[in-house]
């Protein structure tokens, strides 16, 4: 019987250290909670035997909340080489950063299943781990399983022909029924990963029908999505064959075959880790109920002081961010957020989260508690953060921890724009250049004053049009008689 595992959350630097123990042949699947960077997995203080503690598997962490799957960068360690408890093993792709992999346990990497610039999903085994010389060959033939395992569902897929022929397919139940058979001979473990049971909860999918084309044989997000008929591709061929999920892979391939054809000279290039992450969060937005307001802020005092405070390495991105947080103080409401559509969290800290666009991506460093930093820390801060962020080299809490975020275009000469609001967030706010503009004074002169105009989207689900509009001339104000950013 496979070993239990429970998981222990260890805050560390910018490494992740896991793994778990292989029994009888069958997969486990811990259970893992993601905090922070580090991981650690411990054993049920049940008894097992020595020789399930001999063979362990690296898995493939789950390095933030919305990661699905991860690229490995590069093997820091080859086949055949000791490794020690805490030692680095792996570089591992995330949605927004590359990550070092650690080892828990002492022993030798006795085989790589993912190579270097390939792709798995969170759970799956990427490495073999033997206790001693003396398992590398058993470890070795279990690696060679796990990457054999895959290739069933490829050749569980002879029934490719069978899609053409409706008929064949029709008179096929008989033959579907046949399957669940070797089901009755033994209670089988069913492996998903997490984020494949959570779509199959979702979808109100029976994982015990669902057929894993993962490593070991392990359930996917996309064989639940098959099974469930997702996209209408799969779904017109799973009413003629749904009973096969191997039967519903093969129509697929099929299906996606009759496409557009690509323009000529054109180049189809894949989503990175990040783009595919920003593209999921994108899509997610489009649920939120949002609303925007602009609003126009003079610039010259703040113009002003900029000049005073940048030799001393002061950034107009720190004092647009100090302005929002002061403001967001005095507005709690526009600092919440709604994750459940059904009720909203005033968030006890004011993170702010600023857009940078770095190389094939974009990322948001989050400024953490920074209506308590004082301007020049709140730059140093910045600072490091972006150059953390090029290097790609930012720990989880330093890009997803944002409570509001502000987006700015200015000096790219950009005058307005709108931003889309980030899932988990109330507001974000988009600036624009400041210009000078004619204005007619009080007295009825005219006169020539720098201005700039500034665009907030709003989920309307907890903010409204009144909490908004209070908060820009809050801002206004602040940015209007900045003194009080040096305080």
């Amino acid at each position: 019987m496979a070993s239990s595992l429970l998981s222990k959350i260890t805050p560390t630097s910018n490494t992740i250290s896991f793994s778990s123990s292989v029994t009888n042949g069958l997969t486990p699947f811990p259970s893992r909670r993601l905090s922070s960077t580090t991981i650690q997995i411990k054993k049920n203080p049940r008894k097992i035997s020595p020789l399930q503690a001999k063979i362990r598997e690296i898995f493939m962490p789950a390095l933030s909340s919305t990661m699905t799957e991860g690229k490995i960068v590069s093997w820091i360690k080859s086949e055949g080489d000791v490794l020690s408890k805490g030692q680095s093993v792996v570089v591992v792709e995330s949605d927004k950063a590359d990550m070092d992999v650690e080892t828990f346990y002492d022993g030798i990497l006795a085989a790589i299943v993912v190579g270097e610039g390939e792709t798995a999903p969170v759970g799956a085994p990427i490495g073999i781990l033997a206790e001693t010389e003396d398992d590398i060959q058993e470890a070795k033939a279990r690696a060679s399983k796990s990457g054999q395992s895959s290739p069933p569902p490829p050749s569980s897929s002879p029934p490719p022909p069978a899609p053409p022929t409706a008929a064949s397919s029709m008179a096929s139940p008989p033959k579907v029924g046949s399957p669940p058979a070797p089901v009755s001979d033994g209670p089988k473990k069913i492996v998903a990963t997490p984020f494949a049971k959570k779509l199959a909860k979702q979808h109100k999918i029976d994982l015990g029908s669902v057929t894993g084309t993962g490593p070991s044989g392990r359930i996917t997000p996309g064989d639940v999505e098959s099974a469930a008929g997702i996209s209408s591709q799969k779904s017109s061929v799973s009413n003629v064959a749904s009973p096969t999920p191997a039967a519903t892979t093969a129509p697929s391939k099929a299906a996606a075959a009759p496409s557009l054809p690509p323009i000529p000279g054109s180049t189809i290039v894949p989503f990175t880790t990040m783009q595919a992450a920003v593209s999921k969060n994108m899509l997610e937005s489009l649920s939120v109920p949002t609303f925007r307001v602009g609003y126009p802020v003079m610039t010259d005092a703040l113009d002003a002081l900029y000049e005073k405070v940048k030799p001393k390495g002061v950034t107009m991105t720190a004092l647009l961010a100090k302005a929002a947080a002061m403001a967001l103080a005095q507005h709690p409401v526009v600092n919440a957020s709604c994750k459940d559509g059904k009720s909203f969290t005033y968030n006890s800290n004011i993170n702010i989260a600023v857009a940078v666009a770095i190389n094939g991506g974009l990322i948001t460093p989050v400024l953490q508690d920074a209506d308590k930093l004082d301007l020049y820390l709140l730059s140093q801060k910045w600072k490091e953060l972006v150059e953390k962020a090029r290097s790609k080299q930012l720990q989880p809490h330093e890009y997803n921890s944002g409570t509001f975020t502000l987006s700015n275009l200015g000096m790219f000469g950009v005058d307005r724009f709108d931003a889309i609001l980030p899932p988990g967030q109330g507001a974000i706010m988009a600036v624009g250049a400041s210009k000078p503009t004619v204005v007619t004074g009080a007295d009825g002169f005219f006169s020539v004053k720098s201005k700039m105009l500034v665009n907030v989207t709003a989920d309307h689900r907890i903010v409204y049009g009144a909490d908004l509009a209070s908060f820009l001339q809050t801002f206004a104000k602040i940015i209007q008689n900045p003194e009080t950013l040096t305080l």
